[in-house]
């Protein structure tokens, strides 16, 4: 459902980041060469540091940002040259992304269901599945200014998915969270799985990634450096769990660069 075919994507740096980032080069590869497939029906991971290339990945696939090289087809649709199919099939989710804090939950729930060219009596219906889930009905005539910020993770989420899309794509859904918070994502997330989606999430996270996914693709540096099942990249790396296995090929990995 989502194909990733040696992704590159070079961001050219200013000078003011070649400070911040002690380097004389101008030019960084915040993907290089990535190649991954994900299906329907589960969850896949991507772990790695932060500034190992996850967000700038999962932007392409979103069609946020246009690849440098390589190829991403979503539900068959090329993230490039039909970007609007795509769109039409995925929810994309980061934290840098904010709902407009002088409106309600409610208010911007309908207004992207009219984006999305729903009928109202279907976002109506989308809505109360949602809101209820998620605990927001109480908040939903609030401004989003004045709800906690696990309250406006769990609007944004609910907003996010009220086309009720095939493919969710979260980017760190459950930073920064409170332990039940971030639990009521998770299990959400799972319930997705359930009905069939495809949903592709990144994190740093060790046992979120333990228990949440199906598969999980490890990036260090901007590049791939190993995917599989959990009990695949354990035996792989001769390890007995997660948070080993990402540190022997982050040693292993650095080793080489260097």
């Amino acid at each position: 459902m989502i194909e990733i075919n040696n992704l590159t994507k070079v961001y050219k740096l200013s000078k003011k980041q070649m400070a911040e980032q002690k380097t004389k080069k101008n030019m960084k590869k915040a993907a290089d060469d990535i190649s991954l497939s994900a299906k329907k029906g589960e969850i896949y991971g991507l772990l790695g540091p932060n500034g190992a290339g996850k967000t700038t990945t999962l932007r392409c696939v979103a069609t946020l940002l246009k690849p440098t090289a390589g190829e991403i087809t979503v539900c068959g649709h090329d993230t490039v040259k039909e970007p609007e199919k795509v769109r039409e099939s995925i929810s994309f989710l980061t934290n840098e992304i904010k709902l407009d804090p002088q409106f309600s939950p409610k208010y911007m729930f309908n207004f992207f269901g009219r984006l999305h060219g729903m009928d109202e009596k279907t976002i109506d219906k989308r809505r109360e599945l949602l809101f209820e889930h998620f605990g927001i009905n109480d908040f939903q005539d609030k401004k989003i200014d004045e709800l906690s910020t696990g309250m406006k993770q769990k609007a944004s989420i609910a907003v996010s998915l009220v086309h009720d899309p095939e493919v969710v794509i979260f980017d760190e859904p459950t930073n920064g969270l409170d332990i039940v918070t971030a639990r009521s994502v998770t299990d959400y997330l799972k319930l997705l799985r359930e009905e069939g989606k495809l949903v592709i999430v990144s994190t740093h996270i060790m046992s979120e990634a333990e228990k949440l996914c199906d598969r999980i693709g490890i990036i260090i540096n901007g590049r791939k450096v190993m995917d599989g099942t959990l009990s695949e990249i354990l035996t792989a790396t001769g390890t007995d769990d997660l948070e080993d296995a990402f540190f022997e090929l982050y040693k292993e990995h650095n080793k080489e660069e260097a």
